[in-house]
C-alpha cells in the first residue's frame, strides 16, 4: 500500500505523525510540502478527499493568510487553493494520504483510520 505524508519537520504534529506510521508498519513516501509545494490539482483532490472546503484547510494563524489579504473579503474556493499553492504555510499539516483517502494527523491516531 503506497503512505504519503505532507511533513513539516519543524512541526511536532507532523513528526508525531511520521514516527505513528513508523511505528505501525509502514514507510511513507515524504513530501516535504514547504519545498516541494503541491499543485493546485493536488491540492482540490486532496481538499476533495478531505471532503473540506479550501478555507477549511488553511492555517489562519499563520502571517502569511493576513499578508495576502485572506482575512478579508469573499475567495473563490480557487483564489485560496491558488493562495496554498503559492503560500504552502497556509495549509493544515500534516496530511496523510492511503487508500484513496486522505486524513489531517491532528492528533496523530486520525490517520490510522485510512490505512
Amino acid at each position: 500500500m503506497k503512505v504519503q505524508i505532507l511533513h513539516n519537520p519543524r512541526c511536532s504534529k507532523s513528526r508525531a505523525t511520521l514516527q505513528l506510521l513508523k511505528d505501525n508498519g509502514f514507510d511513507p513516501e515524504v513530501i516535504l510540502y514547504l519545498e516541494t509545494p503541491p499543485t493546485t490539482a493536488q491540492i482540490s483532490t486532496i481538499l476533495k478527499l478531505l471532503g473540506l472546503g479550501a478555507r477549511d484547510l488553511m492555517r489562519k494563524g499563520q502571517q502569511e493568510y493576513r499578508q495576502m489579504g485572506l482575512d478579508k473579503g469573499q475567495f473563490s474556493e480557487q483564489d485560496l487553493i491558488s493562495a496554498m499553492h503559492e503560500a504552502p504555510i497556509l495549509i493544515e499539516r500534516p496530511i496523510v494520504l492511503a487508500n484513496g483517502k486522505a486524513a489531517i494527523g491532528r492528533p496523530p491516531e486520525s490517520v490510522l483510520e485510512i490505512l
